[in-house]
């Protein structure tokens, strides 16, 4: 669920002013060469050797006047970037990237490509800081631990924040959530949340409705694999030393469905493939090739490449429905049950436990077609479940897309976490939306909330596997139990 960054604004209104004295001071010091710190803490003088040093960079276009950028590679190989405005609110945003992106290094393009995406955060005043990951290919805690480093690097380099947010989009969404479960209750490291269209389900049942997309798909199309190709069972999305490419898997595609082409194009067969496979997973024609692209490539990099080819999915006692023809669906559909410590392996490495300590502000597109909606079902019923729920508060936009949201309401989102974690005062959805009015004055992009709008349970939008109804899906007891198994997980 990898987010290509919007385009930047082209103008930005002058910043706010009124800073106080001391950070003034420090943010002095930026354009002399160095950085002050904002608190107590000490900061590195300039020139002082470190490892993963950050190195002076030109900033993307929108940020070129307002801030100073830096760039670097920690120790475990993670590409990042940081941007310091020069006026500096004194607190940072730690930002999780989504993806997960596949490949074997880390990708030195991809933070600084969210830094121009979110340049809005740093235009309200934020530092920032983002993680590449040390490689590509799923592992939720890894990319937790390469966005806590980038915390630590921050530090060192400009001193402690007044305040520091987590923010994570997409798959960054479940990482800042394991971020947060995990450093969080360490003192002065994070002091809240914002998750934007998170998928906030985790790992061991987040991406069920792609597993059932798969295998409805092959028991319609035939063709992934072709019968004069080598088999192999379709948990593995895609077998190991395939030479598929995302070009054929899309030929693949549309020869069986006609996707691509107008309906009045398509054959019979194709459209009827076509609807059948849409009405029994419930995924949006614009996002089927996406979706299956997930189910082939990044299900080949979580079962070959890190768990060792064993199996974590299951659709054992689906009843698959919506077709023209359920009976022979369900009759002919392939079957498969997990691996149990494959399955512990990813539930440990990504689901959630709800044990958060902070406070944590969701902002979700109804109309989400990539993370669905019902993932904000999932995610207060897992901290319900560990007795944390009064520390969140989940807001809903009547957007339509994934990648982005609007500027002026992750503005307001920050500006309202931000309010939140200093006063003490737990806003409402509607007190949100209300506040986004002075931030879309100012950035023109739009207030979509609809502060009363509930999403559905996770499971009336994803099939639920045998015993898949309570929430959390891994509890904190289970997390602690499985920490002391030599190897558990998905290694970084």
């Amino acid at each position: 669920m990898t987010a290509p960054h919007a385009p930047a604004h082209d103008h930005r209104p002058a910043r706010r002013r009124g800073r106080p004295a001391v950070v003034a001071a420090a943010l002095a010091t930026v354009l002399l060469g160095t950085l002050g710190s904002v608190s107590a803490a000490p900061a590195r003088a300039a020139g002082q050797p470190g490892p993963g040093r950050p190195v002076p960079v030109a900033c993307p276009p929108a940020l070129a006047e307002q801030a100073s950028c830096y760039t670097g590679q920690d120790a475990n190989g993670a590409h990042y970037t940081m941007a310091v405005p020069h006026r500096w609110n004194g607190s940072l945003v730690v930002h999780a990237h989504g993806g997960p992106d596949l490949g074997d290094a880390s990708d030195p393009a991809r933070s600084t490509e969210d830094l121009e995406r979110w340049a809005v955060m740093v235009d309200q005043g934020y530092a920032w800081a983002a993680s590449s990951y040390r490689r590509g290919g799923y592992g939720t805690r890894m990319a937790a631990a390469d966005t806590e480093n980038v915390r630590r690097l921050f530090t060192e380099r400009f001193g402690r924040p007044e305040h520091t947010y987590l923010h994570g989009q997409s798959w960054g969404g479940n990482v800042a959530a394991k971020a947060a479960e995990t450093y969080g209750r360490r003192a002065g490291a994070y002091d809240g949340v914002l998750l934007t269209n998170g998928v906030l389900g985790g790992g061991s049942r987040g991406y069920d409705y792609r597993v059932d997309l798969r295998v409805v798909y092959q028991y319609y199309c035939h063709n992934h694999p072709r019968p004069t190709e080598p088999q192999y069972p379709l948990w593995q999305g895609l077998r190991p030393g395939s030479t598929m490419t995302t070009s054929g898997l899309r030929a693949r595609l549309q020869e069986c469905t006609g996707y691509a082409s107008d309906p009045a194009d398509r054959t019979r067969t194709q459209q009827r493939n076509l609807d059948d496979i849409l009405a029994v997973t419930g995924i949006p024609e614009r996002t089927l090739e996406s979706h299956l692209r997930f189910a082939t490539f990044t299900f080949r990099d979580i079962v070959a490449d890190r768990l060792g080819g064993r199996n974590p999915w299951s659709n054992r006692g689906v009843r698959y429905t919506g077709s023209h023809d359920d009976d022979a669906l369900n009759a002919g559909v392939e079957r498969f049950s997990a691996d149990p410590a494959a399955r512990r392996d990813l539930s440990w490495d990504s689901d959630l436990t709800g044990k958060v300590s902070l406070p944590v502000l969701t902002l979700h597109a109804i109309d989400d077609p990539t993370a669905f909606v019902e993932h904000e079902a999932a995610y207060p019923a897992t901290l319900r479940g560990a007795g944390r729920d009064g520390n969140l508060v989940q807001t809903f936009s009547t957007e339509h897309e994934h990648s982005s949201l609007s500027d002026s309401e992750y503005a307001n989102s920050l500006a309202a976490l931000d309010t939140w974690v200093r006063t003490g005062r737990r806003p409402s959805p509607r007190a949100i939306a209300a506040s986004c009015a002075a931030f879309d004055a100012r950035y023109g992009a739009g207030c979509f909330y609809d502060p009363g709008f509930h999403p559905g349970p996770y499971a009336s939008r994803v099939r639920p596997r045998p015993g898949g109804l309570s929430w959390p899906a891994m509890t904190a007891a289970q997390e602690r139990v499985w920490s002391r198994i030599e190897g558990v997980g998905i290694a970084p």
